[in-house]
């Protein structure tokens, strides 16, 4: 894989150069190279891989060479297969789980290292990164466990079926891996961590090879496939989708709360209100009163008010519908930013991380401003979450779109370098994307997407939105340059579809990040623009752009394929583009 830059740099742009030294001792340096030497020899050996060739392999070898056909690395693969096929009768779901099993361990092992790396260092940004390291490798080891318990609970006939759900968690592990070693940047910490997390990332990019290639495994082993119209299904759709279409954990009054357009109709769980008209005066509070146990959504109504809170929805909270007054009355405020010693996981004002999450009619902030750095508003890795008419305002890395699928609608999203990022897979649709003026020596960059494997799932499409400057900006648009996006990790994937661009996004388009970086290996492209900035014949030439040409290609990332929305935006009655506009 190409060496890929680091998230300290994204974002830096002419003049602008942040300086992170962490001091370590003598005996920590000590203690942080005998942890190094003592992971990496634990298992087994990394580089090119190969196969030997050998025509003499047993059947039970040439089922996990059949397995390990597609993997990068193969040896890896081999090696920690091997083991499954010596009972003589392993089915593919065995080899999967064993797949998962193998990365979980080496994942623990990865988040053991950076627990003993926190005590190798008194610098506070290298402990508080390996702090994250430790909560991000915990995420990944809850994603691996779900792919685990659903092989398991399958059967062979719709272990295919499966693959669209196993590949969003398995892609989410990847953002959890990369995010934890983006966030160490003293350089001897984060070799360090680079070389714990080795084997875990490698074998989580074989799982994703496997897993990929399922139809074609289960045919090697003679497997028939229930094959049903649109059976490639998401797992919500088998297990919590009930028989009248609904989510199994809506209740019968959940669906007629959530069919409601009028946020002010809704019977709340928890009314939240800094003047004391409600049950808390802090969002935090109500979250804290979140039910055991909870069957349902948990409908949190915020009134008008600014709230300077950090919130976190939590891994347990979920099903949290929250809505305020409207985007300009009930907001969220937070100043946290790279700027003051913090990780750019840590500077958001709010945090969603419980499946379901839906947000309503709020703003949130990050007010650090463009000396601030890597300052995020919202965070979101909650799956299968919308937010709708809401607004996220900040300058640098705005909005983290971190992990899994997310939807955006009648959103406004405000910044100015990279201010849509993370490795999710998002559509944002029929929103008002302003870009900000930012500091003289710098240039404004729209999307920065993660995309780190090749076979992850994740991409980000803005659909039938507006790119606009702000007031500020549009003085000085052809002076500083604007670019529609610019490529975070090697396979960054973006695409910008039936969208109006003004005319000061540059006729480049996009935006290299660090000479040739990914120029080959990223995908960017556009479908059906208009305005004066969608005109094409300057854009890059890079082989990883295209200009989509044909209506079913582009029907790829629409919201019903690109993130199953079909299964689950309309029981949330938040309304969506289901395929195309024209």
């Amino acid at each position: 894989m190409v060496a890929k830059p680091q998230l300290a740099e994204r974002g830096i742009n002419k003049g602008t150069k942040m300086i992170g030294k962490a001091v370590v001792s003598g005996i920590s340096l000590i203690l942080v190279v005998g942890v190094i030497i003592g992971i990496v020899s634990v298992t087994r050996p990394h580089g090119s891989d190969r196969n030997d060739g050998n025509t003499n392999m047993s059947s039970s070898m040439k089922a996990v060479a059949s397995v390990c056909a597609t993997a990068d690395y193969k040896d890896a693969c081999m090696q920690t297969l091997s083991p499954v096929a010596k009972n003589g009768s392993a089915t593919p779901k065995d080899y999967i789980q064993a797949a998962v099993q193998v990365t979980m361990k080496e994942i623990k092992s990865s988040m053991n290292l950076s627990e003993k790396l926190v005590q190798a260092t008194n610098d506070s940004r290298t402990q508080m990164a390996l702090g994250d390291c430790k909560d991000l490798l915990q995420f990944a080891i809850d994603e691996l466990q779900e792919s685990f318990s659903s092989v398991g609970e399958s059967d062979l006939q719709t272990l295919d079926q499966l693959s669209t759900e196993i590949m969003n968690w398995l892609s989410a592990v990847v953002s959890y891996q990369q995010t934890c070693l983006d966030g160490v940047i003293e350089p001897r910490f984060q070799t360090a961590m680079q070389k714990g997390l080795l084997n875990a990332t490698q074998l989580t990019s074989n799982a994703l090879a496997i897993v990929s290639d399922i139809s074609q495994i289960l045919t090697k082993f003679n497997v028939s496939l229930d094959l049903k119209p649109n059976s490639r299904r998401l797992l919500g759709e088998i297990d919590v989708l009930g028989h009248d279409g609904y989510p199994t954990w809506f209740s019968a009054t959940d669906r007629k709360l959530l069919a409601l357009h009028d946020n002010g109709r809704l019977t709340p769980n928890a009314i939240v209100a800094k003047d004391g008209s409600g049950h808390f005066t802090t969002i935090a509070a109500a979250l804290a009163a979140y039910p055991k146990n909870l069957k349902g959504r948990y409908v949190i109504y915020v009134k008008a008010g600014i709230y300077r809170e950090y919130i976190t929805v939590t891994k347990d909270q979920v099903n949290v519908y929250m809505y305020g007054d409207g985007p300009r009355k009930t907001i969220v405020t937070g100043t946290k930013s790279y700027r003051d010693g913090i990780t750019t996981y840590k500077t958001a004002t709010f945090s969603a991380i419980g499946k379901g999450f839906v947000a309503r009619s709020m703003g949130f902030v990050n007010t650090a401003g463009p000396d601030g750095h890597q300052a995020v508003a919202l965070r979101v890795q909650s799956d299968m979450s919308a937010i709708f008419n809401c607004r996220m305002d900040g300058y640098q890395d705005t909005l983290y779109i971190q992990a899994h699928r997310q939807f955006y609608r009648n959103c406004v999203i405000s910044g100015t370098i990279d201010f849509i990022f993370g490795d999710s897979t998002t559509v944002i649709q029929n929103s008002l994307i302003i870009v900000r003026r930012p500091k003289d020596n710098q240039q404004n960059t729209v999307t920065a997407h993660g995309k780190a494997e090749k076979r992850e799932t994740t991409g980000l499409v803005i659909h039938n939105c507006r790119i606009v400057p702000e007031q500020k900006l549009f003085p000085d648009r052809f002076k500083i340059p604007s670019f529609l996006g610019r490529p975070w990790k090697p396979y960054s994937k973006t695409i910008i579809m039936e969208t109006t661009l003004g005319d000061f996004i540059q006729p480049a388009g996009w935006m290299p990040w660090a000479g040739d970086f990914a120029l080959n290996t990223l995908f960017y492209a556009e479908y059906g623009n208009r305005g004066p900035g969608a005109n094409t014949r300057s854009r890059v030439t890079w082989k990883g752009y295209r200009i989509i040409k044909t209506r079913n290609e582009a029907l790829q990332y629409t919201v019903n394929s690109f993130i199953q929305g079909n299964l689950w935006l309309k029981q949330i009655n938040i309304p969506y583009l289901p395929s195309l506009k024209r």
